[in-house]
């Protein structure tokens, strides 16, 4: 599980693996790091809501670039 601290700040920072291709989170990781139950993604995902997620067949995986963008854009303004 990765925890926010290894969580790359931008998509431009985001280490490629051995393939050339940035890690990504399953909904299990994904919930834990943000601290909501996995229903929630499901539910935020119904809705239109929720970081973009690639499926593969019935998994879903999100890309740590469009996680940290995501997370980005739910900042409330001052």
């Amino acid at each position: 599980m990765n925890t926010h601290e290894d969580l790359p700040i931008s998509s431009a920072t985001v280490p490629a693996d051995a393939f050339g291709l940035e890690p990504l989170l399953d909904v299990t990781e994904l919930a834990a790091y943000l601290g909501v139950p996995v229903s929630t993604l499901y539910d935020w995902r119904t809705r239109g809501k929720g970081p973009a997620a690639y499926r593969f067949g019935k998994h879903l995986k999100f890309a740590v670039s469009d996680v940290r963008a995501w997370v980005a854009e739910q900042r409330e303004s001052a």
